[in-house]
């Protein structure tokens, strides 16, 4: 049945409500839009009239007339009353020293390097000694060889030791390669040098080194007795050097079993002779600073020689330094600075038994330093 003509709706009618519609949705949206960016303004109005309002007082952390305590302004202005304790503890330790005896700072590095210089003569001397006597030994050989029918001796076994004797000494080089530090505190690396330092400008007369740093490159005495005990060798080296050449005539003349033990002979002469060399070379005599192990000895001999017979101070020294800011609302920031220092020593005797042993810690009574004016002497800015 048809619908009445009243109740039906035409396509256009349809559209023009449709289209109705989507302009009142987007009136309401544009609205929306126009009232989140209202809001959005007037929130960045609020922040910044906060953020101006803030700038006009005084910080979070701050209370009126008390004020507060915090430690992250001038950090390393405490470290000033941490050097200040380490003069102190230098002076207190000078004074607990044995009396009348001289000690020296223990160092590893330059225990090491003592070590290493005297394994480097020792060396020198042992091989020099080692190569006049079997210089002696390959003359009597070549001696009884050269006449008619002489009886072979057993120098041949005796030749064949030499080789592992010599090799033992001809890394010298890598006894000079070792690294020693020492872990860094929070004054930082500088804190034991600083120590050092001060202990030698309060006692100076006790102390017979410092360990590390200069040995005495200048020491011409000891370089010159390596380098005697070098020439030694090299001349061992070379009267070695012609005695074997002369065994090897002797082999390449003679014929059958006498000719391979001759051979045999000079061969293990020739095997030893270049370890001499290996050994030799490994000292880099013509070179100077770390790359030569001769100069290296050289240096660490003298500082043995000066330091020896004298007691040996281990310590270890930790400084910080505290930085106190104080900010006040009426009185304004204020600064006041302190210091830590931990000390523990030991001294030994040369023969590693302790003699005395000790730690001590100190705190540094607060400085107050006005910002703004001399709150403090002239002493505490140009003192030592």
């Amino acid at each position: 049945m048809a619908l009445p003509a009243a109740a039906q709706v035409t396509k256009d009618e349809l559209d023009a409500a449709k289209y109705a519609l989507e302009l009142r949705i987007a009136q309401v949206a544009g609205d929306a839009v126009v009232a989140q960016r209202e809001a959005e303004a007037r929130q960045a109005r609020l922040e910044a009239e906060r953020a101006a309002l803030l700038a006009q007082l005084p910080a979070a952390n701050v209370r009126a007339l008390a004020g507060s305590v915090e430690t992250r302004q001038f950090g390393a202005a405490g470290l000033v009353r941490a050097f200040d304790l380490a003069q102190q503890l230098a002076r207190e330790l000078c004074t607990a020293l044995p009396p009348g005896e001289r000690v020296v700072l223990y160092d590893p590095l330059a225990s090491q390097g003592v070590l290493a210089a005297r394994t480097v003569h020792d060396s020198l001397v042992r091989m020099g000694d080692d190569m006049a006597r079997r210089n002696k030994e390959l003359q009597a050989y070549v001696d009884a060889h050269t006449p008619p029918g002489a009886v072979l001796g057993t120098l041949s076994t005796a030749l064949t030791v030499v080789p592992a004797l010599l090799r033992a000494g001809a890394d010298t080089a890598s006894l000079f390669k070792t690294d020693a530090g020492a872990a860094g505190m929070a004054y930082g690396d500088g804190a034991r040098d600083l120590f050092a330092s001060a202990l030698a400008a309060s006692c100076p007369q006790q102390l017979a080194g410092l360990g590390n740093g200069y040995l005495g490159e200048l020491d011409t005495v000891q370089h010159e007795r390596l380098l005697g005990r070098l020439r030694a060798l090299a001349v061992h080296r070379a009267d070695y050097a012609n005695r074997i050449a002369q065994l090897q005539r002797l082999a390449d003349a003679a014929k059958g079993e006498e000719k391979k033990e001759l051979g045999a002979v000079a061969a293990a002469a020739g095997t030893a002779l270049k370890a001499v060399d290996a050994f030799i070379d490994s000292l880099k005599a013509g070179e100077t600073g770390e790359r030569s192990p001769l100069y290296n000895a050289a240096r660490y001999l003298g500082y043995a020689n000066r330091t020896a017979g004298a007691a040996v101070l281990d310590f270890d020294l930790r400084l910080e330094g505290m930085s106190i800011v104080r900010d006040s609302l009426f009185t304004g920031q204020t600064l006041r600075l302190s210091g830590v220092a931990l000390l523990w020593y030991r001294v030994h005797a040369p023969d590693g038994s302790l003699r005395m042993a000790n730690t001590l810690r100190r705190i540094g009574k607060p400085v107050e330093v006005d910002l703004k004016g001399d709150a403090v002497g002239g002493a505490f800015w140009n003192g030592p």
